[in-house]
């Protein structure tokens, strides 16, 4: 088969789409012809190396993908040859407290698909039937293929770690990327009212059309101050930043008295400082999120293929153009999802 690949760490231009030996089916594992798959900041993360993570080189990167069952393993019970299927990119053995409990994102063997091993962008890629989830046949591919990975993240993140409640005021960071534009679309369905940052006008006109009520651009202005403005000194209740330490201090400047910040990330750093005075003297939170759980990702999945919620797609690209479509997450270009298609399927 063919798979976009890297035997070392490094620029895009490490990169290639070429030959890889064709996945072996295991007995709880699900063969699947990817129709498409897409970009995560993950992939930009993995291709450069990351503190403590060894791969197994050549590496396969990709947490997201849709397409068809061919063939399944001896102990699979919940697919068939020719279901449509989505990726759920957690995964966990299972053999801890935190898994017994329902909730496998906390496991101590927590990893990621794409990330931590292989990953889905490929012509064919093996998966455990766990990390599988039923994709209706009325779905588009480029839906099924770029919605799971954002939008669990986000759901968990708002909902079920940040607590989310009707009539609160949410604070969306980089809205017009991937977490940032599924997490617009979710605050404004849970009836929060939606304040929204970008680097653009258009950036901003795409984050209204996502839902946000207000938006702020944030190169033009200090986005924690401008939040005071409007909000007449209160603040807002929730910040989803998954940005890091370019953004952090004024994250928690923008929350009010008891506020909370519910991080996913840290694209721009890992460590901003605490700011532990203003966290204690304010009663502020800061909460981290990591994926989801299967219950969780399916819940809001579901929202997705019935139409409530859409990945917004800014290119699609051949698997073979794989550096243009890391070159456009890189340097932020466009808003929402860039998909790539193996080149067989074109």
């Amino acid at each position: 088969m063919k798979a976009v690949q890297f035997s070392e760490h490094g620029d895009r231009d490490v990169l290639e789409y070429g030959d890889f030996p064709d996945p072996e089916v295991g007995p709880e594992e699900v063969l699947v012809d990817v129709k498409a798959a897409s970009l995560n900041h993950l992939d930009i993360w993995t291709r450069r190396g990351l503190p403590g993570v060894e791969l197994e080189m050549p590496h396969i990167p990709g947490s997201d993908m849709a397409g068809v069952v061919t063939d399944v393993g001896e102990r699979v019970t919940r697919f068939e040859a020719g279901d449509h299927v989505a990726l759920i990119a957690g995964v966990a053995d299972g053999d801890d407290e935190f898994s017994r409990k329902g909730d496998p994102t906390l496991a101590p063997d927590f990893r990621i698909i794409g990330e931590h091993q292989r990953g889905v962008h490929a012509e064919f890629a093996a998966i455990p039937e766990e990390n599988l989830v039923p994709v209706p046949e009325d779905v588009p591919w480029e839906v099924a293929g770029s919605a799971s990975l954002v939008f669990q993240t986000a759901w968990r993140m708002l909902i079920d770690r940040g607590e989310l409640r009707p009539g609160e005021k949410v604070l969306v960071l980089g809205a017009s990327g991937g977490v940032g534009h599924a997490a617009v679309q979710i605050a404004d369905y849970a009836g929060a009212e939606v304040y929204a940052t970008a680097s653009t006008d258009e950036k901003l006109e795409y984050a209204k059309d996502c839902g946000a009520d207000h938006v702020i651009n944030y190169e033009e202005e200090d986005f924690s101050k401008k939040i005071y403005e409007m909000t007449d000194g209160r603040g807002v209740d929730m910040v989803v930043d998954h940005i890091g330490e370019a953004t952090y201090k004024q994250s928690l400047r923008s929350l009010t008295k008891g506020g909370r910040v519910v991080t996913c990330g840290a694209t721009t750093g890992p460590d901003p400082g605490a700011g532990l005075n203003f966290i204690f003297w304010n009663q502020l939170s800061v909460i981290g999120s990591t994926m989801a759980t299967p219950g969780e990702a399916d819940e809001v999945l579901e929202l997705v293929w019935d139409g409530t919620f859409e990945p917004r797609i800014r290119e699609t690209l051949p698997m073979s153009e794989i550096e243009r479509a890391h070159e456009l997450i890189e340097e932020r270009q466009g808003f929402g999802k860039v998909v790539v298609i193996p080149d067989s399927e074109l």
